[in-house]
């Protein structure tokens, strides 16, 4: 297959992807720089990280364009996130799905067991992830077929404000008990003129709808019930009976529903209307043939705390409460390295899911973990600890910064909320004095040095605030912060 160069920047401009469920990967048609600038917007440093999911991302749309009799053959790189808590490991890995468009699921490892243990087994992220795909591509069906199903919720309207006329006479017809043809052509007209009146009739009624003239009117019309597997529940051991459950309310959705009339607004059964049309304009075998195709080509899992599942090398060795340790070691082998994966929608393959994990590492090493699983993760990169200056930054460069998060929030109230620079620069000094005298838990200490700032401007506006302008300077972060941090046993439960 051809690759060429474009002229500007010499970006490798690949052709759209033929087969179904490759668009999406296709369409992001981002380079590394890109998908770095892109994930810069959000995350503050952590270069090395960057890099490393920005290659993994750019490798899966190259496989897409590799001769067929190769392209199985390539497999993700999957990476391990080193680092302390709180330094953007799991933003990277959240950020670059949304880049890609792709299917995303975080576990959490510790909250698996080996198998023939009470909870849940590792196959559950699988199905997560198929659920999770399921539920996008639904949603982008429903977007594409939404315009269409206005204009038949629109009709369904129509048709309970003002109901149509029948347009054959045969019952009309019936009436006439003359055998005059006289009579009976006075019935057709009668019809005719009742079809035209009725005709003008809704085309008025359509524009009102249309103008949002009817929108409080109350009306009656028939709704769909309570799903009858909606309250079923199945009881058991997690991973052991989840798929029966999924199984069963899938059998039990399938039954036909009760219907039961109700007195609502237009403005809501317009909502109402609108999904059941929806739900029957959109194909959903072909929905889970994407999504399943979405997840075995493009699919993220993101497994955050691998390192709780890594047995120390002078700790118990696999004893007492951590025995299934090394079991659930085990049973991610063949996940991460490729398996057929039952789900409630089919089988899955994971060889070419990508798998991210991530684990701070204080006590454990990654070489605590099975030589087996190592392998499985051929890439490392160690995340930073954040710097004082790298807080400054988080608070004033991305696009979510949480200076413009409470700025946005006050502004709902008519006050105009503002940040000197000085002010910044002393919240990002304590957030680091905290992290590094009580507990290092990285940007997530802005929040509580943020709450505790603006706690009472919160609570006071609007009732008891009259001001329309508030600027926040250094000399009010320091009344209100310095002497918190200074109690060091206040700190720990404040900060």
């Amino acid at each position: 297959m051809e690759i060429t160069k474009k002229s500007e920047g010499d970006v490798l401009a690949l052709p759209e992807a033929n087969s179904g469920g490759h668009s999406s990967i296709a369409a992001s048609n981002l380079t590394p720089n890109q998908i770095v600038s892109l994930l810069d917007k959000y995350i503050i440093g952590q270069k090395d990280a960057k890099k490393s999911v920005a290659i993994a991302l750019r490798n899966r749309l190259r496989r897409q364009h590799v001769s067929d009799d190769l392209r199985d053959e390539i497999m993700p790189n999957n990476i391990i996130m080193i680092g302390p808590t709180g330094v953007g490991k799991t933003e990277i890995a959240r950020r670059l799905a949304k880049l890609a468009r792709a299917p995303f699921v975080k576990v959490e490892a510790s909250k698996f067991t080996e198998v023939g243990y009470v909870g849940r087994d590792v196959e559950s992220m699988i199905r997560d992830l198929v659920d999770q795909s399921v539920a996008m591509v639904r949603s982008e069906r429903s977007e594409d077929v939404r315009e269409k199903a206005a204009l038949l919720v629109e009709e369904r309207l129509l048709d309970i404000l003002l109901p149509p006329l029948a347009t054959s006479r045969n019952s009309r017809n019936s009436e006439a008990t003359s055998d005059d043809d006289s009579s009976e052509s006075a019935v057709a007209d009668e019809h005719d003129k009742s079809l035209e009146v009725n005709r003008r009739s809704r085309k008025k009624m359509l524009e009102r709808l249309r103008n949002g003239k009817l929108e409080d009117r109350l009306i009656e019309m028939d709704t769909t019930g309570d799903n009858p597997g909606g309250m079923m529940q199945i009881f058991g051991p997690l991973g052991q009976m989840e798929e029966i459950g999924g199984i069963m309310q899938d059998l039990m959705s399938g039954l036909p529903r009760k219907r039961k009339k109700r007195r609502v607004s237009i403005a809501e059964a317009r909502k109402l209307l609108e999904q059941e049309e929806v739900q029957k304009l959109i194909d959903m075998d072909s929905v889970v043939k994407e999504a399943i195709n979405k997840v075995e080509q493009s699919g993220i899992v993101f497994i955050d705390e691998i390192d709780k599942i890594a047995a120390p090398s002078s700790g118990s060795g696999g004893k007492g409460p951590d025995v299934s340790r090394e079991g659930v070691q085990r049973d991610l082998l063949p996940i991460v390295e490729g398996s057929n994966v039952a789900t409630k929608h089919g089988m899955v393959k994971t060889d070419h899911v990508l798998f991210i994990a991530s684990g701070a590492f204080h006590v454990a090493k990654p070489s605590d973990l099975i030589p087996e699983l190592q392998g499985r993760f051929p890439i490392r990169v160690e995340l930073k600890s954040l710097t004082e200056e790298d807080f400054y930054l988080i608070l004033t460069q991305p696009d979510n910064a949480l200076i413009k998060q409470y700025s946005a929030l006050l502004r709902t109230e008519g006050v105009d909320l503002t940040f000197s620079d000085g002010a910044i620069r002393e919240i990002a000094k304590i957030a680091a004095r905290v992290n590094e005298s009580v507990e290092n838990i990285g940007a997530r200490r802005l929040h509580t040095i943020m709450t505790n700032l603006l706690e009472e401007l919160m609570f006071n506006i609007p009732e008891n605030f009259s001001d329309e302008h508030v600027e926040i300077d250094e000399v009010m972060v320091k009344e209100k912060l310095n002497h918190v941090v200074a109690d060091r046993d206040l700190s720990q439960y404040i900060l």
